[in-house]
């Protein structure tokens, strides 16, 4: 929890405090729960793991699935509207700002969620849906829709944004 809360500091130049960080942020929040909930969901006490992870949600306004394989030092920013489904898989040192919907476009019981590489940043209301694979160190644009792969280092803007460059 340490080294999440430093992350936080070395990124958030608003945050005061670790303390601050630690009571007030509701990514770290619903990180603390997620690692219990995932705990369970490993022991197969799914209904326990659920439970845990409907109480972050109340409490965080982040909704992770106890499923979900997360790395070290996830940033979520501001938070409220983050939905991380069952299948995802989120690598080391990624930021994710709110709104941001790592979701699925099936409903087998197959990898149907997305996988973020190491330090890849989700712009606010970004949703990446199905089983696509984000490289490392690629960046998503705020309210890009992302149902392609992504390739390492790449700079994904929502259709909207690239209009708006073009003029």
């Amino acid at each position: 929890m340490l080294e999440l809360i430093q992350a936080y500091k070395s990124y958030d130049p608003a945050a005061k405090s670790s303390l601050e960080i630690l009571l007030l942020y509701p990514g770290p929040r619903a990180m603390f729960f997620h690692r219990i909930g995932h705990f369970f969901y490993t022991l197969n006490l799914f209904f326990i793991a659920r439970l845990v992870s409907e109480l972050s949600r109340a409490l965080s306004g982040i909704e992770i699935h106890p499923g979900a394989k997360i790395g070290r030092r996830l940033v979520i920013d501001h938070g409220t509207g983050c939905v991380i489904g069952e299948t995802a898989e989120i690598g080391d040192d990624c930021i994710i700002f709110h709104g941001v919907t790592l979701g699925g476009m099936k409903f087998s019981p197959t990898k149907r969620h997305p996988t973020l590489g190491n330090h890849v940043l989700v712009g606010a209301g970004a949703k990446i849906l199905g089983p696509v694979t984000i490289g490392d160190r690629a960046r998503i644009g705020a309210n890009a829709v992302v149902i392609k792969d992504v390739a390492p280092g790449a700079t994904i803007v929502s259709p909207a944004s690239q209009e708006l460059a073009r003029k």
